[in-house]
């Protein structure tokens, strides 16, 4: 992929080339299994090939969370220390939470009035999303215009690379549109991020529907050893596999499903044989999977503990990391500014 040509100030002819990629995650709670591999596994690919912005988004999550603000900074120190823990290196990457940058709700406003209503009306994640929103009293304005935010939040950091999954096409594609509608109407030259699209598995939770907070039934990414172990026992098996003679089907049992994402290939190969043949029971399955769970998360648990147990080295990590996200944001609101010819230049 070639480098991407950052927008370069109005009556400037030379352009900043950089290779910049923008993502972030909603902060509703912490993270769990399905975040690791639709999100944070590719965040940590992309810290060894591009200059990454990797935003813990508050702002983004208050739209179903608005009645939870209370936990809201926790959950941010808590999602922001299970990146540092997992490997995100803060010094090479730009790690930063939302709404400590507020030139983000400015460019927001910016692109409000001009994003027209029937292009939102048309995002399909919306409709989709409309009566459970209704139901769960989150029919909100502001979830309504996410996908401005998200905008806002690429264009505030000249963002040309953006990490989606399928379901996500729709939201960067409108996200394009705008900055597109941008650049026309003042002549401006904002990059539109291009997508690089990301395999997003199709993971289950305990109980073999999506892993989501809502069901509690997921895995942090910090569960601890006690914990992890309860809820592994717990997990569905295939009920054709109701006595230990029984043999079964491994793709239909939620035990094997975690096997693939997390397990060696001689332990797939052997929990695969051992329920097809019943030469192994659910139990034999549920002890190999938390043995091989537990050592996965155990190093980055041990990190995230000794950092949430060292607040203010966390807060100053997170500190410097919000400062290089505003020394960005406010070049580049800047820039924008200057294009639209409004207010003053600020120093």
């Amino acid at each position: 992929m070639s480098d991407a040509v950052l927008a370069p100030a109005p009556n400037t002819t030379q352009p900043v080339k950089k290779l910049r990629v923008m993502s972030g995650t909603r902060t509703t709670g912490a993270l769990h299994l399905g975040h690791y591999l639709g999100w944070l596994s590719n965040c940590l690919e992309l810290q060894k090939k591009y200059e990454c912005f990797f935003g813990v988004m508050d702002w983004h999550g208050m739209t179903s969370k608005y009645k939870e603000t209370a936990d809201i900074n926790a959950w941010n120190r808590d999602i922001y220390a299970e990146m540092i823990a997992w490997g995100i290196d803060p010094q090479k990457n730009t790690v930063f939470v939302q709404s400590m940058i507020p030139e983000h709700i400015e460019l927001f406003m910016i692109f409000a009035n001009l994003t027209p209503m029937g292009w939102l009306e048309r995002v399909p994640t919306w409709k989709d999303a409309e009566e459970e929103a209704k139901a769960s009293d989150t029919h909100n304005l502001g979830r309504f215009m996410y996908p401005v935010l998200q905008a806002a939040d690429i264009a505030l950091y000249f963002g040309a690379l953006v990490p989606v999954g399928g379901d996500q096409v729709s939201h960067l594609e409108l996200t394009r549109e705008i900055i597109r509608r941008f650049n026309f109407l003042y002549k401006a030259k904002l990059p539109e991020p291009k997508a690089m699209l990301s395999e997003t598995p199709s993971f289950p939770g305990l109980d073999g529907r999506k892993m989501s907070k809502s069901y509690d039934n997921s895995i942090l990414l910090s569960e601890d050893e006690k914990s992890l172990k309860k809820k592994v026992n717990s997990m569905l098996t295939d009920p054709a596999r109701a006595l230990r003679e029984n043999p079964g089907n491994p793709e239909i049992c939620t035990v094997y499903s975690y096997h693939k994402f997390f397990s060696a290939d001689d332990d797939k190969k052997w929990a695969a044989e051992g329920c097809v043949t019943a030469g192994i029971g659910c139990g034999d399955c549920k002890a190999k999977l938390f043995g091989n769970l537990n050592e996965m998360l155990r190093i980055p648990r041990e990190k995230k503990k000794e950092l949430l147990n060292n607040p203010s080295l966390l807060d100053s990590i997170i500190a410097e990391g919000n400062e290089k996200a505003r020394v960005v944001a406010r070049k580049n609101i800047q820039i924008i500014k200057d294009y639209m010819k409004l207010g003053p230049k600020v120093k």
